[in-house]
């Protein structure tokens, strides 16, 4: 579950068992060679590693499914593997996923949504047995919902995960991407290709750029973030034609109205260009926004973020019961640590500290000290070091911190006590970063909305760079989740912070 966190203007640990590269690919251009852009011929609608990656999932997914529901079929009803309740739920699964979309390429490789998908799809296979089983008569259907359904769907997460990160290692090599045309401001158009290069496993390569006066494309001369403009707005749909182009992206610029946006769906009918328009309403993306047609118009709609209801609950739930099993689990991991705290300096074990909650109350955080018992005191002495970003202070090499505190601070095992602040309900597993009251008295107005929710023992913060983002960066990740979130993303975020932790990225 890559982390990833997906750009939301749109939006390594690699498995070793599963290799793309025993899958031929067509030769692809590097991932600097933007100024190759061909202009002579379409390129086919789909290239060939997309079709050959949606047939690995697909068959993965089939033979996972077959394996367990005939091992499942000797051990539960002790018969062969022809009986109703296997034949039942393999056709329930089909039915399920494809229903579901759970193997269409829109959402193959796209963030959180690939798991959503599949995760409702495994929903409504477990949903068809059960009912099926009353229908049919067939009431011993337990053991196959409540056992061989989430035993497929725990197997079928794990190899989504595996070969998204084949996917991912060949795109960070400049292969297997799409082509991509933006068409909007230069301004625009260049934080687009920011963001594609910085996030490549996303998927996007753009390889031309169109704006309202062409930028110099007359003389062969023009480009944006270096990469060549083709022409101007108006010539568009040519350039798409010309370049078998897979996106077209529509980025913010006063050209576009709502006539010509037609105009240009309608041009692009028949090319292999998907046509992909950027909302422009800040961080909002994902589950939130729907298109609906009112009056004959199509209209975006934007769905208030959820703060309460039916999901909250089970987050909440989801959260004390985690961090309860956690804490049982980390039991000897904790002592351990306690011990080797008090061992070093003698001094005390747990560090209290008041942190800004939900709606701006403050509770007690608790983390293991990692600093001198004068740390406080020190800090002042000093800010002329300070590297962090922000009203934050940091410092990679910071002379406060002890020689187990080092080693606790590498692999973020200082906030383990935190546990005990999620089962007590004042933070949450997933959330945004825990500010100091110093901090929140500097917020502006946006920023203040990152207390609209719990703050987390981990976040979008924590898998993207912890201490090495900057304040703004920060900040927008927060809020991106603070406005976007579910509980599919919090599950991406989690694995993602096991895996941060582990390789010790960003951690000072």
């Amino acid at each position: 579950m890559e982390e990833s966190v997906r750009p939301s203007s749109t939006v390594n640990g690699t498995p070793q068992h599963i290799d793309l590269q025993s899958i031929p690919l067509p030769p692809q251009r590097g991932a600097g060679d933007v100024t190759a852009v061909d202009t002579t011929s379409a390129r086919p609608p789909y290239a060939a590693w997309e079709s050959r990656y949606r047939a690995w999932v697909i068959g993965s997914d089939v033979f996972t499914a077959f394996v367990l529901i005939v091992m499942s079929a000797f051990l539960i009803d002790r018969s062969d593997p022809h009986d109703m309740h296997a034949i039942g739920t393999a056709a329930a699964f089909l039915f399920g996923l494809s229903a579901c979309r759970a193997w269409s390429p829109r959402v193959l490789g796209e963030g959180a949504e690939e798991y959503r998908t599949l995760g409702r799809g495994l929903v409504a296979t477990a949903v068809l047995v059960a009912l099926g089983g009353l229908l049919f008569g067939a009431l011993a259907v337990q053991p196959w919902v409540f056992i061989v359904v989430p035993m497929i769907s725990v197997f079928m997460f794990l190899q989504r995960y595996a070969l998204r990160q084949v996917l991912h290692r060949r795109r960070r090599l400049g292969e297997c991407l799409l082509p991509v045309l933006a068409a909007g401001s230069p301004d625009t158009v260049a934080d687009l290709i920011a963001r594609t290069k910085a996030d490549p496993h996303v998927g996007w390569r753009v390889e031309a750029v169109c704006t309202y006066s062409g930028a110099g494309a007359e003389r062969g001369s023009g480009e944006v973030e270096g990469v060549p403009v083709v022409g101007k707005l108006d010539d568009l749909a040519g350039h798409v034609r010309r370049g078998g182009y897979r996106v077209v992206a529509v980025t913010a610029d006063q050209h576009w109205n709502p006539k010509r946006l037609q105009r240009l769906a309608w041009d692009l009918e028949g090319t292999s260009a998907e046509m992909v328009v950027a909302p422009m309403l800040m961080e909002v993306a994902g589950p939130r926004l729907n298109v609906s047609g009112v009056l004959g118009m199509p209209l975006l709609r934007v769905t208030a973020p959820m703060f309460t209801g039916g999901r909250r609950l089970v987050k909440e739930a989801l959260d004390r019961l985690g961090s309860a099993l956690l804490l049982t689990l980390f039991s000897p991991l904790l002592l351990a640590i306690a011990v080797a705290i008090k061992l070093d300096d003698h001094g005390p074990v747990i560090y209290r500290q008041r942190r800004v909650g939900r709606d701006g109350h403050t509770f007690t955080m608790l983390k293991f000290r990692t600093m001198v018992t004068n740390a406080d005191k020190l800090k002042q002495d000093l800010q002329a070091d300070n590297e962090g970003a922000g009203p934050l202070f940091k410092m990679r090499k910071d002379p406060r911190v002890t020689r187990v505190g080092g080693l606790l601070r590498r692999y973020s095992l200082d906030e383990l006590p935190q546990l005990l602040n999620v089962v007590s309900g004042r933070m949450s597993l997933v959330g945004p970063r825990p500010p100091l009251p110093e901090e929140t008295a500097k917020y502006a107005p946006d920023a203040r909305r990152r207390l609209l929710v719990k703050p987390g023992l981990t976040g979008l913060w924590q898998v993207s760079g912890r201490s090495d983002l900057s304040w703004a960066e920060s900040i927008r990740l927060d809020l991106r989740y603070v406005e976007d979130w579910s509980l599919a993303l919090d599950l991406v975020i989690l694995w993602k912070t096991f895996r941060a932790v582990v390789q010790g990225r960003g951690a000072y």
